[in-house]
């Protein structure tokens, strides 16, 4: 609950506020030096600011056994977590699942599975396992109604950090530091610090890109269908060279590896340095989208093969199981943290 860790976390922010030893590290101690004192609002900006790289906690001189027991990255991880809970539209289904995530994403991809899978047998492409119309009336509001609800949570946390105008330009500087996950680079650009201790590692830099990248491809692929489908009278499935193919192979491929190798990183990180109570939902979230990429692939591959509706059903469940749970699962930390940067933008140019 936020009124259980703001407290904590606003301590050990003054305690940085007067040290400023990591002023370079990340844009979370900049903003840090611009106050005298911290809201609440101000503690869930920088909250949702922070990348977790967790550079701080291994420079830091105040950190365990000394007595101020300075722990940054998981204090405001804490903070982090609980904003998404309590902006969360309906907020029982958020605690749900970042207390069982990988249970709960398991579950549901196996349910839709099963309904899936009801579908013609022995199909040999997409279509012949779902209609086209029926998909649409499946995935058109399990995929409006989550945005709407995400967006409904952004605006509560744009409100509570005093976010103020959106503009052109605050949109820019924050795309730019999304786009080049500039706040895992380190304080001197050698990386973070994530996975190995004080070890400097660009690895989950990486791995952050391929992720988002390959996400992006693969919206870019459905949607270039989607135009071809109802534009041009152009149904699937479609060759290699068209566009749907072009956008979603290399697509499917980044979100797989770039998924999967956070999801390896996290179990090399020292959960203390996090939200210990939240490693299930963000395990589940990494694991989600690296199996929607994978299955994707295979789905792709098996086009003309009689294991199709398998496929089909486990591709399709995976994507519904991840529109249905990203106002709740860390799917969500995009937005968040893209309003936290533009937040951010506003607030040096102010």
């Amino acid at each position: 609950m936020l009124h259980e860790t703001i407290p904590e976390a606003r301590r050990q922010v003054e305690i940085c506020n007067a040290c400023r030893y990591c002023e370079g590290y990340c844009a979370v101690f900049p903003a840090i030096t611009l106050k005298t004192s911290f809201e609440d609002g101000d503690v869930i900006q920088l909250a949702n600011l922070c990348h977790n790289c967790r550079g701080c906690y291994y420079a830091c001189q105040y950190s365990d056994p000394h007595e101020f027991a300075i722990n940054l990255p998981a204090a405001l991880a804490d903070v982090r977590s609980d904003s998404w809970e309590a902006y969360a539209w309906p907020g029982p289904l958020a605690r749900l699942f970042q207390r069982s995530g990988v249970a709960l994403a398991g579950l549901l991809v196996i349910s839709f599975a099963l309904i899936i899978m009801v579908a013609k047998s022995g199909a040999l492409t997409f279509y012949d396992a779902m209609s086209h119309d029926l998909m649409v009336a499946i995935f058109a509001p399990a995929f409006v109604l989550p945005l709407i609800a995400l967006a409904l949570g952004v605006r509560k946390f744009w409100r509570t950090a005093n976010g103020g105008a959106v503009t052109l330009t605050r949109i820019k500087e924050a795309g730019k530091a999304a786009a080049a996950m500039k706040n895992l680079k380190g304080g001197h650009g050698e990386g973070c610090n994530f996975e190995d201790e004080d070890r400097f590692s660009q690895a989950r830099r990486h791995f952050h890109q391929a992720a988002m990248w390959g996400f992006l491809l693969c919206f870019a692929s459905t949607s270039s269908a989607t135009v071809l489908h109802y534009g041009f009278d152009m149904p699937a499935p479609y060759g290699f060279f068209s566009l749907p193919k072009l956008f979603g192979v290399p697509g499917g491929v980044l979100l797989t590896l770039g998924a999967g190798g956070l999801a390896w990183l996290k179990t090399k990180a020292d959960p203390t340095l996090g939200a210990p109570a939240r490693w299930g939902g963000e395990m589940a979230f990494s694991l989600l989208l690296a199996f929607v990429g994978a299955s994707g692939l295979a789905l792709y591959a098996a086009t003309g093969r009689g294991a199709v509706t398998p496929l089909l059903a486990a591709h399709l469940s995976g994507v519904l199981t991840l529109f249905l749970l990203t106002p709740y699962s860390k799917m969500a930390h995009g937005a968040y943290r893209f309003a936290a940067l533009m937040n951010d933008a506003g607030t040096k140019r102010g």
